[in-house]
């Protein structure tokens, strides 16, 4: 690829991120250091979050479970310090800034973005693999943590160029267009090494004699649409290179709707009324999120994964599915007259979803709530409550606002409710951590 008006995007990604950001605050070389992120304070049945690269050489599987690692090896577990992680990613983002503008960037996660550089070759005189690797080296030279780099003529093929092609390279560099992917990749396996082809998807293609890009390129468009629906439209563009989207649609796109969600896996089987008492912290949490955006939801859903008996484990084990196909578990909604911020009216609609769908002879062992159709609180158009207190739910409102900026000040914990005191309570702990992780800031 030479420098052209042609579209080029890069598809960087911070080698096992969480893992070098450990070595490289040790002072270690990330891709020599042997070294895992894991909570050592939970049984050796967690997930280690980050693997790093010389690991992964020994045959260390990214995202396994801590017994799993051999015995033999010798390895340093850094426990999750999710706010560093947050602060190196925003450090490598300033980076970024410095050479192209944020209106170019789509942050796809925490460690991965795609980098439209096309309206830069001119402006730095160089091709896009020469300007990729300009940035992915300064990213190394400003921060310690390696990185691979994809380079695509659409951002789905940046994405498989640093999925399939970059991670396999020497380089850590992956190029591809139209013609080399299908040139290079038609026959490549399996199909979840492409962007957006799960199991499930596999399973179901394979079930239709297409297990090769090159095949369901090929393949009659009509039984595609039928197994697919609108989503058949994707994965036939994405047979053949195609991705129309640009970065513009990407930031011109706004939702439809707005919520607010949470999730956890408990550490054990809690027993109903125990999983009632972690449902009810987390009406709390989601209530008082809203408040601080100023928002209004319009009903709340729960959802109940309970612990899995023998029989369950065997149907899990056998299924060609994803992990989750045949867990057990229950769950419902619950609108609200009017779109509300009230803790007490969130809070009740979320126990009466969970008193009146969750069995009580089951254990609980994954809970997951969202406040659903999100708006703003002085939203025009939004139906009145003719039966409701204003000056209490204003009241309550202040209050709540009050609870806000005294855990803003003085920590996540510094104000609590009884029942947050309670053993099977998740919230103080919960409050320690960034996305159901430790934030390193105990």
């Amino acid at each position: 690829m030479g420098v052209s008006d042609d579209k080029h995007f890069l598809c960087i990604d911070l080698k096992s991120f969480y893992a070098s950001v450990e070595c490289v605050d040790r002072g270690l070389d990330p891709l020599a250091t042997d070294l895992v992120v894991a909570d050592a304070s939970r049984t050796n049945k967690t997930i280690c979050l980050a693997v790093s690269p010389s690991l992964k050489a020994k045959g260390v599987r990214n995202r396994c479970r801590v017994f799993e690692i051999p015995r033999h090896l010798d390895y340093i577990m850094a426990p999750p310090r999710m706010a560093r992680y947050i602060e190196a990613s925003a450090e490598i983002y300033g980076v970024y800034l410095d050479w192209v503008s944020k209106d170019d960037i789509h942050v796809y996660s925490i460690d991965e973005v795609f980098i439209d550089v096309g309206p830069y070759l001119r402006l730095y005189d160089k091709t896009p693999r020469e300007l990729g690797e300009r940035i992915r080296a300064d990213v190394v030279a400003r921060t310690g943590i390696p990185a691979t780099c994809g380079l695509g003529s659409n951002l789905y093929l940046a994405k498989v160029a640093l999925d399939i092609t970059a991670k396999h390279s020497d380089d850590y560099f992956g190029v591809l267009d139209e013609h080399s992917y299908r040139e290079t990749l038609w026959n490549h396996r399996p199909l979840t090494d492409f962007w957006r082809v799960g199991r499930g998807t596999q399973r179901r293609l394979a079930e239709m004699g297409i297990h090769t890009m090159g095949q369901l390129a090929l393949a009659p468009v009509e039984p595609l649409f039928q197994t697919f629906g609108i989503d058949a439209e994707i994965l036939i563009d994405h047979a053949w290179g195609i991705e129309p989207v640009q970065m513009a649609h990407i930031k011109a796109y706004q939702p439809q709707t707005h919520c607010l969600a949470t999730a956890q896996v408990l550490s054990r089987d809690y027993d109903f009324d125990e999983g009632r008492v972690v449902a009810r912290e987390m009406a709390e949490a989601l209530a008082l999120q809203l408040v601080e955006q100023g928002r209004a939801a319009s009903g709340v859903a729960l959802s109940v994964g309970y612990g899995l008996t023998q029989q369950d484990r065997v149907a899990i084990r056998s299924s060609n599915d994803v992990w989750y196909a045949n867990w057990p578990s229950d769950g419902g909604t619950h609108r609200f007259v009017t779109p509300t911020s009230s803790r007490r009216i969130i809070v009740d609609g979320a126990m009466a979803v969970y008193d009146n769908n969750v069995a009580r002879d089951r254990p609980v062992h994954r809970l997951g709530m969202t406040l659903d159709g999100v708006i703003d609180d002085e939203a025009a158009g939004t139906q009145l409550d003719l039966f409701a207190d204003p000056a209490a739910l204003e009241r309550e409102r202040k209050q709540q606002l009050a609870v806000s900026a005294i855990k803003e000040k003085f920590g996540k914990n510094a104000l609590l409710r009884a029942t947050d005191l309670l053993p099977e309570a998740t919230a103080r702990e919960r409050n320690l951590q960034i996305g159901g992780h430790r934030s390193g800031e105990e």
